[in-house]
């Protein structure tokens, strides 16, 4: 596996080039959003890790064409992935300025789909979304800590859903999702509260991308015209727009693609 070489400017004298970490970048919103960085100048080395990296077609044809680009492996329910994941940054760049989390799930075959009723809650599914969208981007953040602490500007992100607004819930249903992300939510306003008191603060937010021609999606999106539905590039580029637009005062917020603020 290729380790990055962390420079300055390219004469050695300018700034710092940005390192950042896509977490669940084998499709979808992630990995447009790997490509997304790639394309940006800034920065210097993108790491993108997801479950299964020898199975992430996309991902591995992004770092055949890129040497900025390292893939790494990490399940949001294997700590001593996640673990290993930040040590390799750690000794790779000594810091990461910014990370974002897009692993999440709404819906897995034979396993996981929204609910329309109370009846259809099942405690085994509602135990696998709070998992993965809620405890998994904090442990994420947990285990990324100090290389994000090492950093001057640093920023970490996850990706929510509007759904998980409870002020803007008009429809019911999806109970787990709905939870989980409204937990999630809670978990980033906390955990910014912390980070703002650190000697260098570190930016938190949480992000509705606005609904994504994706797997997670597409059960759901097929009623909706095409200007309600965004490409996965299109998010991408709508959310590093957002994440570079925000500034300190707005840590601990939850704000949608266009970068209006939701309500909790």
């Amino acid at each position: 596996m290729k380790t990055s070489a962390i420079k300055p400017g390219s004469d050695g004298s300018g700034p710092r080039e940005k390192i950042a970490f896509i977490q669940g970048a084998s499709r979808g919103i992630g990995l447009a959003l790997t490509a997304a960085l790639l394309a940006e100048k800034e920065y210097g080395s993108v790491f993108a890790s997801c479950r299964r990296p020898d199975a992430a077609s996309g991902l591995n044809a992004l770092a055949s064409r890129s040497a900025r680009l390292e893939i790494l492996r990490l399940d949001v329910l294997d700590q001593a992935s996640i673990e290993a994941s930040a040590g390799t940054v750690m000794r790779a760049a000594g810091r990461l300025d910014l990370l974002v989390n897009c692993a999440g799930v709404l819906h897995a075959e034979g396993q996981l789909w929204p609910e329309k009723r109370l009846a259809d809650v099942d405690p085994d599914a509602m135990d696998a979304s709070f998992r993965v969208n809620a405890l998994g981007p904090l442990l994420v953040a947990r285990g990324f800590e100090p290389a994000l602490k090492a950093s001057s500007d640093a920023r970490f992100a996850a990706l929510s859903a509007r759904v998980g607004s409870i002020a803007d819930n008009r429809s019911g249903g999806w109970y787990a999702y709905r939870a989980s992300k409204a937990a999630l939510n809670m978990m980033i306003r906390t955990l910014a509260v912390e980070w703002m008191r650190l000697p260098r603060p570190i930016g938190c937010f949480a992000l509705h991308p606005g609904t994504v021609a994706t797997g997670l999606s597409a059960p759901f999106s097929q009623n909706l015209s095409t200007k309600q539905v965004f490409n996965t590039d299109e998010a991408a580029a709508k959310l590093l727009y957002v994440l570079h637009s925000l500034s300190a005062e707005h840590s601990g917020g939850f704000f949608a693609y266009d970068g209006s603020r939701i309500e909790w």
